[in-house]
């Protein structure tokens, strides 16, 4: 029996399945991406500096960024994370890696989920945030959920 004719036929079978994966929770349900996707300005009041920027994708994917100018002693400018439609909310987590500033060591994580809502170009909602050490034990957490608010970045 010939196989390999077939092998490229199950290749490209198995790889259109996986790319299709990655398209059902963040949709709308007509292939046109969820309103959160895009870039967003966002305040959080519980964080030491309060301005983030957001960018959630049309994967589930998010990326989180504030100026490391925030914490005099750890560095955690930089989150990455997941998110899912549930209905009108967009539930999501993202998780930070912190440094020690003086010792340029690890030292812990933090660990952000969120629930939001989308108007438009902005969005409302919560955020719990859990604080691990280095060794990964619960070091603080859950402080009490913080308000977030989100502007969208747009073209003038």
């Amino acid at each position: 029996m010939n196989t390999r004719g077939s092998i490229p036929v199950v290749s490209l079978l198995a790889a259109a399945s996986i790319g299709l994966c990655g398209c059902v929770s963040t949709t709308t349900g007509s292939n046109v991406p969820n309103r959160i996707v895009g870039a967003w300005l966002v305040r959080d009041p519980n964080a030491p500096f309060p301005y983030h920027m957001y960018v959630f994708n049309a994967d589930g994917t998010m990326q989180q960024a504030n100026p490391d100018a925030g914490d005099p002693h750890g560095s955690d400018s930089d989150g990455k994370g997941i998110w899912v439609a549930n209905g009108e909310r967009i539930k999501g987590k993202w998780v930070e890696v912190i440094a020690d500033r003086p010792t340029h060591q690890f030292s812990g994580r933090l660990e952000i989920s969120y629930d939001i809502t989308v108007s438009g170009d902005t969005y409302t909602g919560t955020e719990t945030v859990l604080s691990y050490d280095a060794a990964g034990n619960l070091a603080a957490g859950p402080a009490t959920p913080a308000q977030l608010v989100g502007k969208r970045i747009t073209l003038p």
